[in-house]
């Protein structure tokens, strides 16, 4: 199994997004330098659903500008599940497609005093990967 590193602010930051955006999910981008997480980018969700995200597309272009600007990279992509668990749905698994390199983590809010962040990689299946949050 393999890990990501993120920053407790990082998370912490995750968690609050999801929470703000209750009952919808949330949902976001994580830039990183050598792999390491370094800025969260909570966003838009343009789908206003509590079962599907869809980064708002302005919003994604900037941010995207931004990373490159500073030498970042796109780390992860997180988003919420407001009643299941921090697994990867088929329409989660489908949106990979297009984006296969980054982490995929999910905060899951099901049980909404005690959320869980889970992450993976979605490349020829699902490969969770530990979270440790430093």
């Amino acid at each position: 199994m393999g890990a990501i590193n993120l920053p407790k602010d990082i998370v912490d930051r995750m968690i609050e997004h999801a929470r703000a955006e209750y009952p919808n999910e949330a949902c976001g981008l994580i830039a990183g330098q050598d792999g390491e997480a370094v800025h969260v980018f909570p966003m838009a969700n343009a789908d206003a659903s509590p079962v599907t995200y869809r980064l708002e597309s302005k919003e994604q272009l900037d941010v995207f500008n931004e990373i490159e600007e500073k030498g970042w990279e796109l780390l992860a992509i997180f988003h919420s599940h407001t009643h299941s668990e921090a697994y990867p749905s088929p329409t989660d698994e489908k949106h990979a497609e297009g984006y296969p390199d980054p982490y995929y983590v999910i905060v899951s809010l099901a049980d909404r005093s005690a959320p869980v962040v889970r992450a993976f990689r979605l490349v020829d299946g699902i490969d969770e990967q530990e979270v440790l949050v430093l």
